[in-house]
This record gives C-alpha cells, sequence and structure tokens, in this order.
C-alpha cells in the first residue's frame, strides 16, 4: 500500500499535517506525539509584532463543535526567527514545516515573510487570510474580498520561491472562484477550509460564553462545509488541496481525499487526543490495504471521477 506523495517539491510520507494553531511550533507535543509519523505541520500563525490575543476564555463547546477565539496569540516573527525555528531544526529536522503567516494589513504578511526568509529552515508558508476572530481585522478576513487576497498572495508570491497555501475562508459565494483566483495569482496550493464565524450566549448571564464575543467554528459540525469546498475548489484548479475542518479519525479525513484533496490536517480533535493525527494516518493505510487501494493516489478525486461518469 503506498501513501507517500511527491507535492511541493518533497516526499510526503503520510498525507496528514497538524494543522495551524493546534501544536504551537512542536514544542508542546514533542514529547507526547512521534512527529516523524506524520506527513508535516503547520506552526501557529505568525505576525510582526507579538500579539496577546482576544481575552479569556478563549474556547468553549458548542454541540458538536468547537468556538474559539484565540485571536492570533504569538510571539512575534523575531522570536520565532531566533528561538522557535532553531528548536524545530534541532528537534524536528525531518519534519515538513510550513509557517503560517497572519497581518492586518498586506504589508504586514509581506514583512513578516522577507524576515522568516532571512532565516528559512523550513518547507513553505500557509498564508492565514480566513482568521474569523481578529479584531484588528473587524471581523472582515481578507479572503472574503477576492481583489485584496489576490493582492497579498501576488505580495508575497514576489518575496519568495517556497511554497505557498492559502488558507481559504468558507462563508463566500463561491469557493471554486475563489480558488481559482488564488491559484492565478501565485498559490501553489489551498488550504479548506478555516473556521466560520460563530456565537454562544450564556442564557443565565445573557453574555457571549467567549471572552471576545463571536469565534470561530470548528470540529465536526464544519466537515461537511470542508468537503464540499475542497469538492468545488477542486474543479476550478490545478494546484494540490489540503482539506482541513472536523476531521476526527481516518473515515473522515477519507472524505476529504475522495473529494479532492492531497493531504489534510487534523486540528480540533487534538485537544482532545494529541494523538489524533498519527492515528488516522494509520488508519488510512488500513484502510487502503483493507478496500484493496493500491495507491493514495486512486482515492485523491476519485468522487469527482465518479460524478464524470455519471455524467457521460
Amino acid at each position: 500500500m503506498q501513501i507517500e506523495q511527491r507535492l511541493f517539491g518533497v516526499h510526503f510520507r503520510n498525507p496528514v499535517l497538524m494543522a495551524g494553531g493546534t501544536c504551537g511550533f512542536g514544542e508542546e507535543l514533542n514529547e507526547v506525539i512521534d512527529f516523524v509519523n506524520l506527513g508535516g505541520m503547520v506552526t501557529k500563525s505568525v505576525t510582526y509584532e507579538p500579539r496577546k490575543g482576544n481575552p479569556a476564555p478563549r474556547v468553549v463547546e458548542a454541540g458538536n463543535a468547537m468556538l474559539n477565539s484565540v485571536g492570533l496569540a504569538n510571539p512575534g516573527v523575531e522570536l520565532v526567527c531566533s528561538e522557535k525555528i532553531p528548536w524545530m531544526q534541532e528537534n524536528l529536522p525531518s519534519m515538513h514545516v510550513f509557517v503560517s503567516v497572519a497581518g492586518h494589513v498586506k504589508d504586514e504578511y509581506c514583512a513578516v515573510v522577507k524576515r522568516l526568509e532571512e532565516v528559512g529552515g523550513f518547507l513553505g508558508y500557509e498564508l492565514n487570510l480566513s482568521c474569523p476572530n481578529d479584531v484588528k481585522l473587524g471581523a472582515l478576513p481578507f479572503a472574503l474580498d477576492i481583489e485584496t487576497l489576490q493582492e497579498v498572495v501576488s505580495s508575497v508570491r514576489e518575496l519568495t520561491e517556497r511554497p505557498i497555501l492559502v488558507k481559504l475562508a468558507p462563508n463566500v459565494p463561491d469557493i471554486g472562484l475563489v480558488s481559482m483566483k488564488a491559484e492565478v495569482s501565485g498559490a501553489d496550493g489551498l488550504t479548506l477550509i478555516n473556521t466560520m464565524p460563530g456565537l454562544t450566549i450564556n442564557v443565565h448571564s445573557q453574555q457571549a460564553e467567549l471572552g471576545a464575543g463571536n469565534g470561530g467554528v470548528s470540529g465536526p459540525a464544519l466537515r461537511a462545509v470542508g468537503v464540499h469546498a475542497v469538492h468545488c475548489a477542486k474543479k476550478k484548479t490545478t494546484i494540490p488541496l489540503v482539506g482541513v475542518g472536523g476531521i476526527m479519525n481516518e473515515y473522515d479525513a477519507i472524505q476529504y481525499l475522495l473529494a479532492g484533496a492531497s493531504l489534510v490536517q487534523v486540528g480540533t480533535a487534538t485537544f482532545a487526543n494529541p494523538r489524533t493525527a498519527q492515528e488516522v494516518a494509520l488508519g488510512i493505510e488500513k484502510f487502503c490495504e483493507n478496500e484493496g487501494i493500491g495507491s493514495i493516489i486512486d482515492l485523491i478525486g476519485a468522487y469527482g471521477h465518479s460524478e464524470e461518469k455519471e455524467d457521460d
């Protein structure tokens, strides 16, 4: 059974990555999971200046979902360059790392990437253009405005030859169109999807349960939205897609692969079980063996292929 792939110029041992914002820079989970059993990871989002993030509480349960409003808390690009990246190079030398980059204006994305380019030591970038709980954006992520999204992506494209993933928002009228515009602007791959805006209210206090009020909905409730987004993007693009949202087990991940994702990211499930990502990777391999599937390539986009056959 072959679950390995070559993407972005490197060899991925399996299609499972740790999602941004759920594993920090690897330090927190290094003693808990074996990163060598994963395809890669996405770091916590990095901004130019340090950010304290949003007020507590930052995470609450919301039925079959989780609602979070961390507010892009991070140590800033200088400390990431001087401490976090050297740590990853020393302790996770074989890990394919995408550094997540965020900002509240286009120039901040460019400034962060310029500084990171001076250091190197990682595979590529994931541009977080769709965070719904960054108060500095006034609840209007760049991914909701196609023109602004294209400006950010094309500006960063000029600064680096490293692979660029663009993380998109689910709450747009046409995710296929947005995906296509991101590709023509210079994206090497797309991450679908980020969280959706949400709100939970305490009925006794009549106040929001999150300290910042609104937050981002993640977890199982988001999965069908994510799978649909990948399917729509696959129809409009030619670059690799990364599926994320509500993956709790191998069957959830396989839905994303069937829809057209080449890679998947495990996020919310990590908070309940830090070993979920490696369990998903093992589960995908066992599933393919049991189903007589010789290569993971045979799974990727298979749903779209079956649709085409029905149309014929």
